[in-house]
């Protein structure tokens, strides 16, 4: 018998009822360590639901207060915060990145813009020459070497997801035209005045809130493996590595390190879902808004075995269908299974945190799960 925290209202007692499956019945090796997942609608957060335990001996349990590394779910919060340079007027999405970047434009790049950056057009995906994994804990030696290599398929031609890269790319972009990091930022205009627990680059003294994880029991699918693959996800030095656990989570890298609670993550995708707006305050103007979710590009992606429609940073439900049945519907998923959501249509915004990773590169039967029964009841 799991004991489940939070709170459900009698109304989505399915989703509960779901929730408890994912740790007493779930597809064979997924069964939960520790899960979160929250919802909001029209901003305010009617599902809130933790169970498990913090570390591996299940000693400590899993609380409210206990963060989780997500990921490349973090990227809804890097694209989030690059359409704010847009809504403040400091650049707009047609802007070529070599106008904000000189150094960008190197190697045939000149005329990339920001939204095709962001829809992983740019032909970024890795590095073109293998490189020591310790390298990305040099932010100015790999911003060196993105900014003077040739993009690895015509930019604009198709997306190809920029698992790590991105991070950079779009941090660099970001310091540039605000004057502060990306994680200063996040921290300053949202997580300390809107009190959310989100965190690109975590300091030392949070550290004992992280939850341990237990990576995947296999390696994800990504298809007919290729040069573009490889870079972006086989290589030797295509992730970071070489420092111990301490120096990845001080590290501020928007595409894959944040550290963060599904209710903040429901919460913040509440700004898509509802109209731009968070806690009554308008983040994005209807126009920036349109202009940040449209699709910027459809087609089989480069990198990820799936046809996929970009948005200036989320990818779009249609065709997925992963995020619930609405086409409209925005969202990300990370390394091992979590993901967070946002619902136009109806107002509603979803995050689902987990320690228990899983081989799916998006899609995760878990979240699947919760989404349906979520859906049964809305």
């Amino acid at each position: 018998m799991i004991d489940i925290h939070g709170h459900c209202p009698d109304r989505f007692s399915g989703v509960k009822d779901a929730f408890a499956a994912n740790f007493t019945n779930a597809p064979e090796g997924l069964d939960e360590l520790a899960a979160r997942f929250s919802v909001c609608i029209g901003g305010e957060t009617v599902i809130d639901l933790w169970a498990g335990h913090a570390d591996a001996a299940k000693t400590t349990p899993f609380t409210d207060r206990s963060l989780v590394p997500v990921f490349s779910t973090g990227k809804v919060v890097m694209s989030l915060m690059i359409a704010t340079l847009v809504e403040r007027g400091l650049t707009t999405y047609d802007t070529p990145v070599a106008d904000i970047w000189s150094a960008f434009g190197q190697a045939g790049k000149g005329e990339i813009t920001l939204g095709q950056l962001m829809s992983h057009q740019a032909g970024l995906a890795g590095f073109d020459q293998t490189v020591d994994p310790s390298v990305w804990f040099e932010p100015g030696a790999v911003l060196e070497r993105l900014a003077a290599q040739a993009p690895l398929w015509p930019p604009g031609s198709a997306s190809g997801y920029h698992p790590i890269t991105i991070g950079y790319l779009a941090g660099e972009v970001f310091r540039r035209l605000d004057g502060r990091t990306m994680g200063t930022a996040l921290r300053e205009d949202f997580a300390d005045p809107f009190d959310l627990d989100l965190w690109i680059g975590l300091p030392e003294d949070q550290h004992d809130r992280v939850a341990q994880l237990r990576k995947p029991s296999a390696a994800p699918d990504l298809g007919t493996i290729d040069p573009i693959k490889k870079a972006a996800f086989l290589d030797r030095g295509s992730a970071p590595g070489g420092r111990g656990s301490t120096e990845w989570r001080k590290m501020e890298i928007p595409s894959a390190n944040m550290h963060a609670r599904a209710d903040a993550l429901a919460r913040l995708m509440g700004v898509l879902a509802g109209g731009g707006l968070l806690d009554g305050k308008t983040i994005l103007s209807p126009e920036t808004l349109a202009e940040a979710t449209r699709e910027r590009i459809h087609g089989p992606d480069r990198v990820l075995p799936f046809t996929i429609r970009w948005a200036a940073g989320w990818m779009r439900n249609e065709g997925l269908d992963i995020f619930g049945p609405d086409p409209q519907t925005l969202g990300h998923c990370g390394w091992g299974g979590s993901c967070a959501m946002a619902d136009p249509t109806t107002n509603v915004s979803a995050a689902y945190v987990m320690t228990r990773q899983s081989p799916h590169l998006i899609g995760d039967p878990r979240a699947l799960r919760l989404f349906e029964a979520l859906y049964a009841a809305v």
